[in-house]
């Protein structure tokens, strides 16, 4: 005891802490660690859910490199990928920009985060009957309007578009909240002496609101890219990889090998191999945006 004040034990605390730890840490040892470690593992391997794998070394690596699928589910995630980045980062941004100025009210701020709490399955569906050639009440406008109705779902150009669009619409709202809260925490007197200094808006906009959301814009974008090169469920319930192969992404060529033609091991090193790309792009993002950097210093 000191001063009056009874003095706690480090160890104590310790215990304390890691009380409170132990249910997450469980969870990321059960649910990440150990099937990261065991995907690995099978990756080097041969392997059916109805036998016992067999070590093969880096034959499941040697035909990726070789395989025209792969490739082609390559070509296709990066194209999704870039269409939904662009579009949703834009929208979001100018999202964020007229919640700063104009939506004021917290439950318009809230409106937009509705499709973000809807399930991947159902905003798919949903959209899927909305999109339909025959009865969707898209195409029924577009009929309207006298113009051909577009087989948005079953025409190889309009299909990933439209794959894009739909998660783009879902997380938007969540995107330009993230946004938004980057730009509450730029000071106000910055706004103030540019304004003094006569700079219009365009100018106040490039030269001081981009460059100290870059923290904010590099967390948005890492997690953006990620969850782009990870979609499946609405490719799954929607065109399952066509037409002609037009929407099966990796995650979806993924899916179809190891649980569709039972080979898990070439499913493994497939998924290693995302892994790998998913971590340089995140690295190189965070390196050369400088996301851990802040021009408010």
């Amino acid at each position: 005891m000191k001063d009056g004040v009874p003095r706690r034990n480090g160890r104590s605390d310790l215990r304390v802490a890691l009380v409170f730890i132990a249910p997450a840490m469980i969870g990321l040892v059960v649910f990440y660690l150990i099937p990261t470690i065991r995907g690995i593992y099978l990756s080097f391997t041969e392997y059916s859910i109805l036998g016992d794998p067999t070590w093969i070394g880096t034959k499941n690596y040697e035909q990726i490199a070789q395989d025209p699928l792969f490739w082609n589910a390559m070509v296709i995630t990066i194209e999704y990928v870039v269409i939904n980045i662009v579009l949703q980062t834009a929208l979001a941004l100018g999202l964020a920009l007229l919640m700063n100025k104009v939506a004021k009210s917290t439950f318009v701020r809230g409106g937009l985060l509705m499709p973000y709490l809807m399930a991947n399955v159902i905003a798919a569906m949903l959209w899927f009957w909305m999109l339909d050639y025959n009865i969707g009440i898209v195409n029924e406008i577009i009929s309207a309007l006298g113009l051909p109705k577009i087989a948005f779902f079953g025409n190889a150009e309009w299909a990933i578009p439209t794959q894009a669009l739909i998660n783009t619409w879902r997380h938007m709202g969540y995107t330009a909240l993230l946004i938004f809260a980057g730009l509450q925490a730029i000071p106000a007197t910055v706004y103030e002496a540019a304004k003094i200094d006569g700079a219009g808006p365009f100018s106040i906009f490039g030269r001081i609101t981009l460059p100290l959301l870059r923290p904010v814009l590099a967390l948005v974008l890492v997690l953006t890219v990620t969850g782009s090169f990870q979609l499946f469920d609405t490719v799954a319930v929607t065109t399952a990889g066509g037409p002609i192969n037009a929407t099966r992404v990796l995650q979806y060529y993924i899916f179809q090998k190891a649980f569709g033609e039972q080979e898990f091991g070439y499913g493994s090193a497939v998924a290693v191999v995302l892994f790998i790309i998913l971590a340089i792009i995140a690295f190189i993002q965070m390196k050369f945006l400088r996301g851990n950097q802040s021009d408010l210093a």
